[in-house]
């Protein structure tokens, strides 16, 4: 009796790519970031890609008692408009801005940072275009960009998305860790301009765009010399560069990423309890984007603090008597540093109190917007 069946009956050899995934096309694009990950090299590290682990020589850094400082972050549904836009090129920077500028903040130094790109099913081109952005956003920040994950998950993502993540390391020497318990009634808060939106808020920007009708493409409502897509896609900026040195020299008392939450619920995250931040909002100039955004869906003040970075993406806390010569070094590293309020004193739990005159930010008769409250 032949043991032979009909070749319908045969069984299948199935296989990685039947499935839908792709492993030369990682292989192409590990080669294809190589370049990009070597020029992020720094002491410490060489940025070899390839292994199951890399290395970091916090010795070779010069760091002689150190503090490791971690953090870990997203891009959040930004990357949604550039799903749509199909520009890839500036994520990246964002991915490395939300971990880096979070270690920045205790006076951490990033020294080297790893990234996770997931998608169903992987297009190399728009891969690399993805992480040379992180590369970039690693020289900005001025760490190494030593490894990462890229996983191809057919089924869990749609027809050209991808989801983006971040892991970063820093160093502080102990007797430099900023912790924010010398904080005192008095000190001044001084305010960075943000480069834009940055990578917060994005959830109800779509939201609002879908609602209005109005395409990634079109000439920005609030600039016809750009579009509306490329004005949101601008990159989260990186501050470790200006910052770094004041925060060794032990002229920063604390340090706040305005990330999500917006400037009133990350302020007190720097502020000692029985103190609160005062904050003027008619110190600077409220962007077009956001008075825009404010406008077309809105949104009440204490709203739009909450919610968005409003134009200032990071503040420090200084002792009054070094405000002057650390907004002159700011200033001089290329930043947009203004005095924005005072610390003082207040009861329980830290917060934050923004204050502002008719008129301002659209508040017909004024606001008082304060932290905590719904």
């Amino acid at each position: 009796m032949s043991d032979e069946r009909p070749v319908s009956e045969k069984p299948v050899s199935y296989s990685y790519a039947d499935a839908g995934v792709d492993i030369a096309a990682g292989e192409a694009l590990v080669d294809a970031i190589k370049p990009a990950a070597a020029s992020t090299r720094r002491p410490g590290a060489d940025a070899a890609l390839g292994g199951f682990g890399a290395l970091f020589d916090l010795k070779a850094a010069g760091y002689t008692d150190p503090l490791l400082v971690a953090g870990t972050d997203g891009v959040g549904t930004k990357l949604k408009i550039a799903f749509e836009t199909g520009h890839h090129e500036t994520v990246g920077i964002d991915l490395v801005a939300m971990c880096a500028n979070d270690v920045l903040v205790q006076g951490a130094e990033p020294l080297f940072f790893l990234d996770y790109f997931a998608t169903g099913r992987l297009a190399t081109d728009v891969a690399t275009s993805v992480v040379k952005g992180v590369a970039e956003g690693c020289r900005q920040a001025g760490c190494a960009l030593i490894g990462g994950e890229t996983a191809e998950m057919p089924g869990m993502y749609g027809r050209g998305e991808y989801d983006l993540a971040g892991f970063v390391v820093g160093a502080v020497e102990r007797d430099q860790l900023i912790t924010g318990d010398t904080i005192k009634p008095g000190d001044r808060i001084i305010g960075l301009a943000s480069s834009g939106l940055h990578s917060n808020g994005f959830s109800l920007v779509r939201k609002l765009i879908a609602d209005m009708e109005l395409r990634f493409n079109s000439p920005a409502p609030f600039d016809s010399r750009t579009t509306l897509g490329d004005t949101l896609l601008i990159p989260t900026k990186l501050y470790i560069k200006s910052c770094l040195p004041l925060a060794r020299k032990g002229l920063v008392k604390g340090m706040a990423h305005i990330t999500g939450g917006g400037l009133l619920e990350n302020i007190p995250r720097c502020l000692p309890d029985g103190t609160s931040a005062l904050i003027d909002a008619s110190t600077w100039t409220l962007p077009p984007v956001f008075s825009w955004l404010q406008e077309a869906g809105r949104i009440i003040p204490a709203e739009l603090a909450r919610t968005f970075n409003c134009g200032i993406g990071m503040i420090l806390v200084i002792d009054e008597k070094d405000a002057d010569a650390v907004i002159s070094h700011l200033n001089n590293t290329g930043e947009v540093a203004t005095e924005i309020g005072v610390v003082t004193k207040g009861e329980g739990k830290a917060r934050t109190v923004i204050e502002g005159a008719p008129g301002l930010w659209g508040a017909r008769d004024g606001f008082n917007a304060q932290s905590g409250e719904e």
